[in-house]
């Protein structure tokens, strides 16, 4: 058995699909038009025989083989495509209603091994843009518009970009490997497909299975658009600073409403900055914010500065209240309690592939609570522990502040402090006296510098030299896309080592460095030359900034692309006219923005 890279291509006079072996450059093509028809039984074979890997094709192109091999014609072909891309409605019900059903057996397991990517790929972005994450050779868009009649010249047009499809799709498997190897074995465990689960649908399947293993009866949720609740006091919130204080009481006196979306909204009450120690601090349904910005923490010999992180806080809170849906029952607890103790066995026990999948459904569960789709969705859990989980950071603060330390951010989940080392000892009481009344557990990293455009977005630098990077200054990953790296990568050096920014610049011989890669809605173009709806592109210093990037549909300069040239196809080595001292400009701009310049 192979494993193939698939993909499907679409007119109403021309059909194909094209496969390319993984880590080979061996493909098969099957195409269906006037004068040349399609070779069903190799195709059936090659789908029947062998594992086959898709962006959505569990939603677009496995309908669209089902139905060629069935014998629709090219124009019946066509019309299913587009009832399933325009229609609105679930690839599922159109299939059904026109007889095309993938091929599964009895226990519902696809007949023809396929995996699909695009839930397993985090961000919910295209496929070129993943491209442009991962550095693809080449981005391109679908040269040919939907709804033409394809000339025999116009074939070969539509094979090499399928082909270049085929690549991208490659690079993201690859780049998922890991992901799909851990599905694949608690697939192996939970007795259903699950490789092409994203996390919360894996959470799903997992709770679902041990769910109705003790007996649990799983029901659609119903709706609660427009009910309204009030947090509960856990009991053991409690504040000694008349500011934090009348902020509990405001959280206890507000009323929490469900939204027409099955989402719940902030209470107004709630919305308005925290005053405390010199710092503000916001409420929101995802989380404690501080509210800085443009700040620098430098920290002296004399003094510790660290960050606080509580160690799985919505588990622990959802335990600790024996929190649940109430459609469940109690039940959820104990199984809940039961994965959560299974995962901490498995990691002290270095059971590696059983700890991280059973991370992947803790991590991944509580959002369900918020989706009014998921059989686990409960409005009253979901605000119960974010709101627990902000009420203890905040008591977290007081104390932390009331030994003397300086907290100097706060989200979500951890504390950073700046302690003088004299009061280390009073701030490491403080947190287990802390520990001790939430039941929740603190793990610490030191930091010697950090660096905060907004609480969001920082560079911290570790004492060993080592940099840890958030929201804008991260480093490249595939929920990101990259907005010059080059620029990121001279920051880290100068904050950790002092090296100038121009010198960082100036040596860098990598050409995905320069590159920013952004979504355009409805298309882009350079000059008279389509890009599409995924661009890349660099700044050259032989434009000017009427020399830029521009929407198809009205013409509009695409934000940041003044003075930029397109990049569709990579380039082997850095051109000539990159505009090193724009990205130099851009990265001091970004030392500003922490505060360390005027």
């Amino acid at each position: 058995m192979k494993t193939y890279i698939l993909d499907v291509e679409c007119y109403s006079n021309f059909w194909m699909t094209m496969f390319k072996e993984i880590g080979s450059s061996a493909t098969h093509t099957f195409e269906l038009y006037d004068g040349c028809e399609l070779d069903k039984s190799a195709l059936s074979d090659l789908m029947r025989n062998n594992t086959t890997i898709s962006f959505n094709g569990n939603n677009y192109d496995l309908y669209m083989i089902e139905a060629a091999l069935q014998g629709f014609s090219n124009n019946d072909i066509k019309e299913l495509s587009d009832k399933i891309i325009l229609s609105g409605k679930p690839s599922w019900m159109i299939g059904n209603a026109a007889g095309v059903e993938i091929p599964r057996n009895a226990y519902s397991k696809l007949l023809w091994n396929h995996i699909d990517l695009i839930d397993v790929a985090p961000g919910q972005a295209s496929l070129k843009i993943y491209g442009g994450r991962l550095n693809a050779p080449k981005m391109q868009d679908l040269p040919i518009e939907p709804d033409a009649l394809i000339s025999p010249e116009q074939r070969d047009l539509l094979r090499t970009y399928c082909l270049n499809d085929l690549e991208t799709t490659e690079l993201l498997f690859n780049a998922l490997r890991k992901e799909i190897k851990l599905r694949a074995e608690m697939s192996k465990q939970y007795r259903v497909d699950l490789r092409s689960k994203g996390g919360s649908q894996v959470a799903k399947a997992v709770l679902q299975s041990e769910l109705q293993g003790q007996g649990v009866s799983i029901k659609k949720p119903r709706s609660r658009v427009g009910e309204r609740f009030k947090y509960t006091d856990p009991g053991f919130i409690e504040f000694n600073s008349p500011a934090l204080q009348a902020a509990f009481d405001r959280v206890k006196a507000a009323t929490f409403k469900v939204r027409e979306n099955g989402q719940v909204a902030l209470p107004e009450e709630l919305d308005e900055a925290i005053d405390f120690a010199g710092a503000k601090y916001k409420f929101g349904i995802g989380g404690l914010h501080s509210q800085e910005k443009k700040q620098s923490v430098v920290c002296d010999d004399n003094h510790i500065l660290a960050e606080r992180d509580v160690a799985s806080m919505y588990p622990n809170i959802i335990l600790g209240q024996n929190l649940h849906p109430k459609s469940l029952g109690l039940t959820f607890v104990d199984v809940y309690r039961n994965i959560v103790e299974r995962r901490l066995k498995a990691k002290r026990e270095g059971d590696k592939s059983t700890s991280e999948s059973l991370k992947l459904v803790i991590n991944s569960s509580f959002g369900l609570a918020g989706s009014k789709y998921a059989f686990l969705y409960s409005p009253e859990l979901m605000i119960q522990v974010t709101i627990t989980g902000q009420l203890a950071l905040l008591m977290l603060i007081e104390r932390t502040e009331a030994v003397g330390a300086k907290v100097v951010s706060a989200n979500t989940d951890g504390v950073v402090s700046l302690c003088p080392k004299d009061r280390y000892a009073a701030l490491e009481e403080a947190c287990f006296d802390w520990e001790m009344q939430t039941g929740l557990e603190l793990e610490e990293t030191r930091y010697s510098d950090l660096y905060s455009r907004d609480v969001n977005s920082y560079i911290a630098v570790k004492p060993d030299g080592s940099v840890k990077g958030k929201g804008a200054f991260a480093a490249p990953n595939l929920m990101k896309n990259p907005q010059f790296v080059i620029v990121n990568e001279a920051l880290y050096a100068y904050l950790s080592k002092g090296t100038p920014i121009a010198q960082t610049i100036n040596a860098c011989s990598d050409v995905t460095k320069f590159l920013m890669v952004r979504s355009v809605t409805g298309g882009a173009v350079w000059g008279d030359d389509y890009l599409g709806k995924a661009v890349r592109f660099y700044y050259s210093k032989d434009l000017g900034d009427d020399d830029c990037i521009r929407y198809a549909n009205n013409g509009n300069k695409v934000p940041m692309s003044d003075a930029a040239r397109p990049m569709m196809q990579l380039a082997d080595s850095v051109p000539n006219d990159v505009d090193r001292q724009r990205y130099i400009h851009i990265a001091n701009d970004c030392l500003k923005d922490f505060g360390l310049w005027p």
